[in-house]
């Protein structure tokens, strides 16, 4: 479709991918990114001005840069006769050229230290004149950008046929001054579209794919995660809408009509007054604002909130302000229209058929904190993750069932906190949530990611910037670039490994893997202009940072471990646990089992989990349950049907016909076909 640029005079054709990625967010807990993960990126893009320093002699620069012979920048390949492609070549994407100017381990120290003298205005420039090459222009690029006079002599900013270009920036963090971290995004970047599928709570069940039609080919699961929203709004925490102008979505929200808030301030006309005389702020604000702060102050209303605004407390804005969302795919129902109609054409899905939407990526979020102090109480450091860490079961699990938490807005303190620890939602013991949880990762043999919010090591604070920017990347991996066994081999993860600080054991390896400078090389050139600059080395390493920190924070994590799981032995949960759960618990509480031993190791794999004992019990229990149920079902029909006072309902709704039905249905239950049937599924516990 044609869809006009926020900031430039042009429009643009975009194109939308027919199969998208339903990134599934569990055990995320407060502040970890539920709502951010499904923010358009758009309402952050900063739009700028383009410069240059002296057009004729930064346009020759580019031009030694097309010229360059690239045959001999790989290490190994030193013979190479076959010429490059060339960079203006339409053989090569704007991808192929990001990386291609991006230092790489795979590149001569000689090509690299070539690279490093390109300056990056220069390389920006590159991508630039790639990003609107023609063929028809048969090389003669240079006449279709120009600088304006300006008192008779050339300006700075650049034109493209006489037009201005308005080039995106996007800010990943914060430097230790508390200086926004921006980076330049690729010329042909455009955001993501969202749906919204999850928040706080949601439903979801494990199908087997021999039971399943028309799913994605490229999809390899053995079982199917399908999650649903059990809300029809969400209560999100509208973080950045304290910086006037950035969040536009929810400056749009909070200026609506039928809204409930908490935590905002109740403006008096004076209040708001004071906001709109303000002028350099009230500039700053989206239209919506604008409006909102008008219509208020020509209006009757006594009190109205405005979305810059929280609630003071104790002398300090609230850092929990919160507003009820109506659900996305309920207000932009087209959205959801496209995506179905998208893949049903992909796919060639029959109508009446359902369009099969699977979970296909798993990126929890964490809520990270650097060591600190608030109200006198000393605030354990957790801060060391980086951008995206992949654990293996057992590790991840660990992670899940601890559901440890930073220092975060809407709560008191730190420690464990998460979905699979609040009771209130549900009267059964926590260990059965678990182990329905734990089941379908292993039957789906599904990969668990992770990323953090707030902040990366003791000194990079992050807010939601990576909860935001790592879905545009993971949507932009096809499922093999996602798959971490892949990411291990091409040394895009590495894995940590225990050390010892001040001889002490830091059990590190429980971090599992983290992605590395082969991973911003290899796929952030997708997004940015320059990818190796995003994670810097202490933010892939936050050790590098504060490693008294770091190890301090991996010992914390380790404690947490411990309580969480030590809770199951109090409440005697553990002895409902399925085998991989109660092994794992006792790894936590007690240390009593290596977790890196084979014996342990086997307990997570779905053909361990196929031919053991235990599970064949569940799949019993769960056809015992569903036998049950018919036959009670079959009994209420038949005493209807038995009672003279019903004859001419049950001829007319053809109850006998219906009765028939459900012994046919019950005999099925009761078949070794229909337990077979259950392979793959979750079955059930045997709850006491």
């Amino acid at each position: 479709h044609m869809e006009k640029h926020p900031a430039a005079p042009a429009w643009k054709l975009v194109a939308t991918e027919s199969e998208g990625t339903f990134c599934h967010k569990p055990c995320t807990v407060s502040g970890g990114g539920k709502s951010e993960i499904s923010k358009s990126l758009s309402n952050s893009i900063i739009y700028g001005n383009y410069y240059v320093h002296d057009l004729d002699s930064d346009l020759d620069f580019v031009q030694k840069i097309l010229d360059y012979d690239y045959r001999k920048r790989w290490q190994g390949d030193p013979d190479r006769t076959h010429p490059s492609r060339s960079i203006l070549s339409s053989d090569r994407t704007l991808g192929s050229v990001i990386k291609l100017v991006t230092p790489s381990p795979l590149y001569t120290d000689e090509f690299n230290t070539y690279i490093n003298t390109i300056p990056n205005y220069i390389k920006a420039l590159v991508f630039m004149v790639k990003r609107f090459y023609q063929d028809s222009w048969e090389g003669n690029w240079r006449q279709h950008f120009t600088v304006d006079l300006i008192n008779g002599k050339p300006g700075n900013e650049i034109n493209f046929n006489n037009r201005k270009i308005r080039p995106s920036f996007l800010r990943v963090g914060f430097s230790e001054d508390k200086k926004w971290r921006v980076f330049k995004l690729r010329m042909d970047f455009m955001p993501s579209e969202k749906i919204q599928k999850e928040d706080d709570i949601s439903a979801s069940v494990l199908v087997p794919a021999n039971q399943l039609s028309y799913l994605n080919k490229e999809y390899t699961n053995s079982s199917y995660k399908f999650s649903t929203n059990c809300e029809y709004r969400f209560f999100q925490r509208p973080d950045e809408a304290i910086n006037k102008g950035y969040d536009k979505q929810a400056e749009e929200d909070l200026s609506s009509n039928n809204l409930f808030v908490t935590n905002y301030a109740p403006l008096t006309k004076d209040d708001v007054q004071a906001l709109k005389d303000d002028v350099m702020g009230y500039i700053s604000y989206t239209d919506a604002v604008k409006t909102h702060i008008d219509d208020f102050l020509e209006g009757d209303d006594t009190y109205c909130i405005v979305s810059s605004e929280p609630r003071i407390v104790n002398g300090a804005y609230s850092k929990n302000p919160r507003y009820l969302e109506n659900r996305s795919d309920f207000i932009k129902p087209l959205t959801n229209y496209v995506a179905d109609l998208g893949v049903r054409f992909a796919r060639k899905i029959p109508l009446g058929q359902e369009v099969l939407m699977p979970v296909n990526s798993v990126l929890a979020g964490r809520r990270n904190n650097p060591p600190g102090e608030e109200n006198g109480k000393k605030i354990l450091p957790l801060s060391v993750y980086n951008p995206i860490h992949y654990q293996e079961l057992p590790e991840l699990f660990m992670d899940y069932i601890a559901s440890l938490t930073g220092k975060s807005p809407s709560t008191t303190g730190a420690g464990s906190e998460g979905a699979l620890t609040k009771g209130p939602f549900n009267m059964l013991l926590p260990v059965y949530d678990l182990n329905n949880a734990l089941l379908s990762y292993i039957l789906g043999e599904y990969h668990g990611f992770t990323t953090p919010a707030g902040h990366i090591g003791s000194d990079v604070r992050v807010d939601h910037d990576i909860s935001m920017l790592i879905p545009e990347i993971w949507t932009r991996l096809n499922e093999q670039e996602r798959n971490p066994k892949n990411l291990i081999k091409e040394g895009s993860l590495e894995k940590l490994h225990d050390f010892y600080y001040d001889d002490v054991l830091i059990p590190a390896s429980r971090l599992g893997y983290r992605v590395t400078d082969t991973f911003s090389y290899t796929y952030l050139g997708k997004i940015f202009d320059e990818p190796q600059t995003i994670f810097s080395q202490t933010i892939l390493k936050p050790e590098l940072q504060n490693l008294k920190a770091f190890a301090d924070g991996v010992l914390n994590i380790t404690n947490g471990h411990k309580t969480a799981a030590l809770s199951y032995f109090k409440d005697g949960g553990v002895d409902e646990a399925i085998p991989p759960l109660k092994a794992l618990l006792n790894i936590m509480a007690y240390d009593n089992d290596d977790i890196t031993s084979p014996e342990v190791r086997t307990l997570f794999t779905r053909e361990s989990v196929l031919k053991s004992e235990w599970y064949k019990k569940r799949l019993i229990k769960k056809q015992s349950i569903e036998i049950n149920l018919i036959e009670q079902k079959i009994k209420n029909m038949e005493a209807f049907i038995a009672n003279p006072i019903n004859k001419s309902i049950v001829t007319s709704d053809g109850l006998a016909y219906k009765l028939e039905t459900a012994n046919i249905t019950l005999k099925y239950l009761a078949s070794k076909d229909y337990l077979n049937s259950l392979v793959g599924t979750l079955g059930a516990d045997d709850v006491k």
